[in-house]
């Protein structure tokens, strides 16, 4: 417990969790704390029982974590959920006035929440820095923290900072006066450096804009939704289209007119969507348009739950639309990393003229990273069009023209003078249909060809920890944090564990997964999926089973502790 804290903010919907967890997040980034917090949502804009949980360290950390240290409870509801998640040494804050808690529990902290944000700031809605404040307060922070954040956030808003700034202090105030109470959560952050506290799909949409997009259509599915909000608004800085469409199927058929007619395109959805765009994914197959298109994975079938989380479309996205067509499958597991990852899918879809996929799912996607500034001095944009010299110095253009690497001279259409034809039929090398099997055959095979280069753009799978352990733990994209913390856990606790993470899935590393399989070690795949997708796809691409399946699939992510458990039940003994 002395280098971490977990604080969780707990409530109905509408009732501001992620308001304060935000600000707690900022905050303790600021302090000197590394810092990650995930959020849990019900499908309902008001009501149900939602919460923000932020976990601050002195060491980086990826996956929240138990147990709580301090608890805000919003109301009634939370205080029954979560009190037991609770520390013997933790405090569970609550309004006084409005909730009941039995018995003679140390932890609990009563606060007049809502009358003091009246009295205080002026308003009930800032019951939420009454909050803030004293969880400030019981943690020793200094609270010119929360007021230098404050002023900044709300720079513009000088009623605003005063009612919050107000309403904190009597919070901090209250807990200060009780000084001796809860010591125990004390905590003394580290100097570190200057971080933002970024959402994985921010990164995503920061990267969009770094890689040079400027057409975004989409129709809104959670959890892909917030690609697009956060796009909208920097639309007219980045001189940028973006498009909520009437459906996935205008959205994703949107995208592939804007990149055939040359502009940088994406689009973004979720399983449900992507399943409505399948035939159109083909088309920019056989047409070998560039498309870059974010899948966030969230719990189906059909509707299932639409804010949770799982890892269940990687076979599907793998397998999408019918025929047989080149695509790249990358799958981010961190804020960082889905930063460069987008960068890197504008730049292969370019390049190799092939559908990429960004693989997210609901936690990568709405959780918050402390994550370094994102160096931009490596960023390259290169187009991969036709020049115009070598335009001019052709005496026919082909734009489907059959080559070694199956990488087809591309040019925007009515550049330098050419005739461009595309088609959703097959086609010959100039673009006309045709239905002559030996040019379908070269044509099948042109587009095959790109996965040997394809192939050597995307980085091995990563290694974690020892690798010559007696155990692997095999994972890929979000389960990352929780997979890689596992480990260290379970080498402190005197077992030999290694571990690989996949983050660029397809083309799919064979040589050196089958390399890695090879040692001797026992390993198990760690999925928040019910079937093992990424284990069957190494058996499928290497014939190496694995001994063991740590699987969640409830909609929620992993905890470290969660794998830790399963890996001992499944693995140890055997």
């Amino acid at each position: 417990m002395a280098d971490e804290r977990n604080i969780m903010v707990a409530g109905a919907a509408g009732q501001g969790m992620q308001t304060i967890g935000f600000i707690l997040g900022k905050v303790m980034i600021r302090a000197g704390f590394e810092v990650f917090a995930m959020q849990d949502n019900e499908s309902r804009i008001r009501g149900g029982h939602n919460f923000f949980q932020i976990r601050i360290s002195k060491k980086p950390v990826r996956a929240s974590s138990t147990p709580l240290h301090v608890l805000i409870a919003l109301n009634q509801e939370s205080i029954e959920r979560h009190s037991k998640e609770v520390d013997p040494s933790g405090i569970i804050i609550f309004d006084s006035e409005k909730c009941q808690v039995s018995g003679e529990d140390g932890r609990f902290f009563g606060l007049p929440l809502e009358r003091l944000a009246i009295e205080e700031g002026g308003n009930r809605i800032f019951e939420n820095s009454v909050a803030t404040g004293a969880t400030l307060a019981f943690l020793g922070l200094d609270f010119q923290k929360l007021e230098d954040f404050l002023k900044a956030f709300f720079a513009e808003k000088a009623d605003t900072v005063e009612g919050n700034l107000k309403a904190a202090m009597a919070g901090y105030d209250a807990v200060v006066k009780k000084k001796d109470a809860f010591a125990e959560l004390r905590i003394n952050p580290e100097k570190s450096e200057p971080k933002m506290f970024i959402s994985g799909h921010e990164a995503v949409a920061i990267g969009a804009l770094a890689a040079g997009c400027q057409f975004m259509s989409a129709y809104p599915m959670s959890p892909s939704t917030s690609i697009m909000m956060y796009l909208a608004g920097k639309a007219d800085d980045f001189d940028m289209v973006v498009e909520q469409a009437e459906d996935e199927i205008a959205a994703i058929n949107l995208a592939i007119g804007a990149s055939y007619g040359g502009v940088r395109s994406m689009t973004a959805t979720s399983g449900g969507g992507f399943s409505l765009m399948v035939e159109a994914f083909g088309l920019a197959g056989v047409s070998e348009t560039p498309l870059v298109l974010v899948e966030a994975q969230r719990p189906g079938p059909a509707t299932g739950l639409p804010t949770r989380t799982e890892q269940a479309d990687l076979l599907f996205v793998l397998h999408a639309s019918q025929g047989e067509f080149p695509r790249v499958i990358l799958a981010p597991g961190t804020a960082r990393e889905a930063f460069y990852d987008t960068i890197k899918a504008f730049d292969l879809a370019e390049k190799y003229q092939v559908p990429v996929v960004l693989l997210t799912d609901q936690f990568l996607a709405d959780s918050y990273f402390a994550e370094s500034r994102f160096d931009l001095s490596d960023v390259h944009i290169d187009r991969h069009l036709l020049e115009e010299k070598k335009a001019k110095a052709l005496k026919a253009y082909k734009r489907y023209e059959i080559t070694d690497s199956g990488v087809s001279p591309r040019a925007i259409p009515t550049a330098f003078g050419l005739e461009v034809v595309a088609d959703s039929h097959e086609h010959d090398e100039y673009g006309h249909i045709t239905e002559d099997p030996h040019m379908r055959k070269q044509m099948v095979d042109k587009r095959a060809r790109k996965m040997k280069g394809l192939a050597g753009e995307l980085g091995p799978p990563e290694r974690i920890g020892n690798q010559k352990s007696e155990f692997l733990l095999v994972g890929w994209g979000s389960t990352y944090g929780a997979m890689a913390e596992a480990i260290e856990i379970l080498n402190k606790q005197g077992i030999s564990v290694g571990g690989v993470r996949l983050r660029d899935l397809w083309p799919f590393p064979t040589e050196q997964m089958t390399e890695i399989l090879s040692d001797g070690q026992k390993w198990a795949a760690v999925e928040n999926n019910a079937t093992g997708q990424l284990a069957r796809l190494i058996q499928m691409e290497t014939q190496k089973k694995p001994e063991g399946m740590i699987l969640k699939y409830d909609g929620r992510p992993f905890m470290p502790g969660e794998i830790v458990e399963n890996f001992r039940k499944e693995m140890v003994g055997k």
